[in-house]
């Protein structure tokens, strides 16, 4: 499934995300071993230290909302996905937090997107960045929506190459683990079989260099869990395009 490409690998990761939504939140809390909330507050404490942009808040691939929930209280945000399923869980979780108030949603590409240049200080993706059809052309759309001095943050999991073998060992029992897990809890093996194979091939180095290549600089990261996650930061320069 990972040898999809184009619109075929796009309309079967929307369809794939409508099928797995109900069961999304579960399944990300037990590979991540309850561990994706702490890894999305560390994010956010990377990207707004010293953040001297101001304005809202972009949350793409926001898939249940998490990124804007786990902000606790800090400005207002949008949260966009192409999955209207997903979507909807998120609203009822921010009913239930009283957060309705704090964030807008809309259904959107990440590689058209619909808002005007320099609107947003930060830009968030959470376990959404490797599943974008075309990279370079969704951080091209990030960086015409960052302001002068915002920042773009992306938590994902990344291929476990040249992260030494304690990354290989922990990406090849993800491999192992999560088609079981989506069968059991999900009754979807085959979504649970994609999810990791995306992360071949997606390196923290090469997305490093692509972020730079779309204009930002300042690029920053922290890697974790055995370098099988990373953080990766970079900033829209205070002056001219990004």
């Amino acid at each position: 499934m990972a040898t999809l490409r184009g619109r075929e690998r796009a309309d079967y990761v929307v369809g794939m995300f409508g099928r797995i939504s109900g069961r999304y939140d579960l399944l990300n809390a037990l590979m991540s071993g309850g561990r994706h909330h702490t890894w999305r507050r560390k994010a956010l404490a990377l990207a707004l230290d010293g953040l001297k942009a101001e304005g809202p808040a972009l949350d793409l691939a926001a898939g249940t909302l998490d990124f804007p929930l786990d902000a606790a209280d800090w400005g207002e945000w949008v949260a966009t996905d192409f999955s209207a399923p997903m979507l909807k869980i998120g609203v009822d979780k921010l009913h239930r937090a009283n957060r309705v108030d704090r964030v807008g949603v809309a259904l959107s590409d990440a590689h058209t997107l619909p808002f005007k240049d320099d609107s947003f200080a930060l830009v968030t993706v959470g376990f959404g960045m490797r599943n974008f059809i075309d990279g370079p052309a969704a951080l091209a759309e990030i960086g015409r929506v960052l302001r002068p001095g915002g920042r773009l943050v992306v938590l994902d999991i990344f291929s476990a190459r040249g992260a030494g073998p304690v990354a290989g060992l922990f990406a090849f029992a993800f491999r192992a683990v999560a088609p079981v897990l989506g069968l059991v809890f999900a009754g979807d093996r085959d979504a649970y079989t994609y999810l990791p194979e995306s992360a071949v091939g997606f390196t923290y180095d090469g997305l490093a260099s692509d972020m730079g290549a779309a204009g930002l600089e300042r690029i920053d990261g922290r890697r974790l869990a055995f370098g099988s996650v990373a953080i990766l930061v970079g900033e829209r320069p205070a002056t001219g395009p990004a």
